[in-house]
């Protein structure tokens, strides 16, 4: 406000959509949200205006496993118990789902409200369902109306600053004239010392000649010494002590410091511009010693403003896990180190998890989901909740309307859905479909088909493709086929798709990539063999046959591919068996050999288990 004061000051004919370059909106003692700028707007350009307030809660994982709403800050004139109350209300009457218990544990004027979740319940429904039902977002009205000269008025902002910025004036004016007069009585003062000192034995003659004190100070008054009224009084009341030299070198600095004040009083009266600069001084003094962080947030309001307005385009990573735990974390606690670090911790994940899917983005992109019953949804990078480099994330189920037994299999980002790119689909029955990326600008909530699968079958994965790279799929019997893809004509969104790889019976797809320059694949068994095939090994055929044979299998050493992926000589892999038993191993250790060879000894399995998740982990200098 004192910005924007100043600014007026200096920019008398600004407007109020000037002024609000400063003044963002108001702030509420309490903290919380105030969702979108269109009531601040109206308030501040009409006077009139309502603001849309929210109340600050997270999505987190509680002790046993069930999802909470936690609640931390609330809109301004709320309550914590009277919410609290109301929730209970709403659950017992059956018109809010999904909530098992409601813990209010404010204390200290702190805000602390815990909403427990039933275990089925979806966590940012249930909060929609509570933003709309009860006081955790309300409005609040504003209503700017002020006496100007006595008579009400609705203000905007420029005329309220305009009224404050007068008062000031009133203000600095009327204080100036104060310290002005009483300036201009002390030099009188001053001025009659110095003279009585100039000829104080007469003086003091006088005094003593006189009856008394009226006579004594009509005598000063008169000729030859003619001293004010107030000069005479003063010189009358005067102690010895003062009568000394030193005093009268005390006059007359003193003297000559309230001339000089003077003078500088008359000239903040005489100068418009020099009083308005006594405004400023004083103001930004205030500032400088009293001035605070904002305590209520200014965000976006998905129904009146665009999300870009208010959020900035950062840098995020964007990690999930085989366990469906999705987080976004700002990219720059991820610092740079030299090859060969150890790196940092990335997550702390269940003994069975691992990393699946690390995407390197921003917070305007979009995020589209592809699910393995051929469905797509979409989110903004910064709908998803910024978690800590360690912490685990948020179930996905939270974020997606996901159906049970409904899993993420493919992740890919994307700022402008360009028309030259393509998706290209994969399913565990050898099915393959190539769409143009335009398809999947649509952000409906619910999801929608991106591949119309068929009976039993389900979505491998998804890559992004040029339209004319080399396609490789790997099945678990270890058949290998590689293809172009303008073998595969683009297809509508919600196409069916063609055979890209005839299989056998019993057999399943369990690995689709693009042969990428600089690589080789690697294939693992579920036994913990392991090999790379460089891919001029593998020629190019025509999609839709048997391919060739890529991983032979003997016995003790598998019969089944669990994993293949396009990797360069600085990638590692992350495999955990069946057990828990974990290893991370360096890619380049694993030897190039044939296609028709069985591998090496890559995790020694216990027995009894099998290999049951690879995850690659690409070599990048941001460990």
């Amino acid at each position: 406000m004192i910005d924007a004061a100043i600014h007026l000051i200096d920019h008398p004919e600004a407007t109020a959509d000037d002024l609000m370059q400063f003044v963002k909106g108001p702030d509420f003692p309490t903290g919380g949200s105030i969702l979108g700028r269109a009531g601040i707007i109206d308030a501040y350009r009409t006077g009139r205006g309502s603001i849309k307030m929210r109340a600050t809660a997270t999505i987190e994982e509680g002790k046993r496993g069930q999802m909470q709403v936690v609640v931390t800050e609330l809109p301004y004139q709320a309550s914590c118990s009277a919410i609290a109350g109301r929730i209970q209300e709403l659950v017992d009457g059956g018109d809010l789902d999904g909530i098992a218990d409601v813990n209010d544990g404010s204390a200290g004027g702190k805000t602390h409200l815990v909403i427990t979740l039933k275990r089925d319940a979806n966590a940012n429904v249930v909060l929609n369902n509570l933003y709309k039902l009860t006081q955790l977002q309300t409005s609040f009205p504003v209503n700017m109306v002020a006496l100007v000269h006595g008579v009400p008025r609705t203000l905007n902002l420029v005329q309220a600053l305009q009224g404050y910025v007068e008062h000031q004036v009133d203000v600095i004016t009327r204080r100036t004239e104060f310290r002005l007069d009483k300036a201009k009585r002390r030099a009188h003062i001053l001025e009659g010392r110095i003279k009585a000192l100039n000829v104080i034995d007469a003086i003091i003659a006088l005094i003593r000649a006189s009856d008394d004190a009226a006579a004594a100070k009509a005598g000063l008054m008169a000729a030859p010494y003619e001293f004010s009224e107030i000069q005479a009084t003063d010189i009358l009341e005067m102690r010895l002590s003062q009568l000394t030299r030193l005093s009268r070198i005390d006059l007359e600095t003193e003297l000559g410091d309230v001339q000089a004040r003077i003078l500088e009083l008359q000239s903040i009266l005489d100068s418009p511009e020099k009083l308005r600069g006594v405004i400023k001084s004083e103001m930004t003094a205030i500032k400088d010693e009293f001035a605070t962080a904002r305590k209520c947030k200014i965000t976006y309001d998905s129904g009146d403003m665009s999300i870009e307005d208010l959020v900035d385009d950062k840098e995020l990573v964007i990690v999930m896990t085989e366990a469906q735990y999705v987080k976004a974390v700002p990219a720059v606690s991820f610092k740079t180190q030299g090859r060969g670090g150890r790196g940092v911790s990335g997550a702390k994940l269940k003994s069975d998890d691992i990393v699946r899917h690390v995407i390197f983005t921003t917070a305007h992109a979009f995020l589209l989901f592809f699910s393995n019953r051929g469905r797509v949804y979409r989110l903004r990078a910064m709908d998803v909740p910024e978690r800590e480099r360690q912490a685990k994330g948020m179930p996905i189920v939270n974020l997606l309307p996901l159906q049970p037994g409904e899993t993420i299999q493919a992740i890919i980002d994307t700022r402008d859905f360009a028309a030259e790119r393509y998706l290209f689909f994969a399913t565990r029955h050898g099915v393959v479909k190539k769409t143009s990326f335009d398809e999947y600008d649509n952000g409906r909530r619910d999801g929608l088909i991106a591949l119309n699968l068929r009976e039993h079958d389900e979505l491998v994965r998804v890559i992004e493709t040029s339209g004319s790279d080399d396609i490789f799929m790997v099945a678990r019997s270890g058949m290998t086929i590689r293809f172009n893809e303008s073998e595969v004509r683009p297809m509508g969104r919600a196409a069916s798709g063609v055979r890209g790889m005839k299989m056998k019976p019993n057999d399943t797809v369990v690995s689709v990539d693009l042969a990428k320059d600089d690589t080789s694949i690697l294939m693992i068994t579920e036994a913990g063999f392991g090999k790379r095939v460089q891919l001029d090994k593998f020629n190019v055929q025509g999609r839709g046959g048997q391919g060739v044979k890529g991983m032979k299998f003997v016995r003790n050493k598998g019969t089944a591919v669990v994993a293949a992926f396009m990797v360069g000589d600085d990638d590692e892999i992350v495999a955990i068996a069946s057990g828990g038993t974990t290893i991370r191993t360096p890619v380049r250790g694993i030897r190039h050999i044939g296609r028709d060879a069985t591998g090496v000894t890559i995790m020694d399995v216990p027995e009894g288990d099998i290999v049951a998740s690879v995850a690659l982990i690409l070599a990048s200098e941001d460990e």
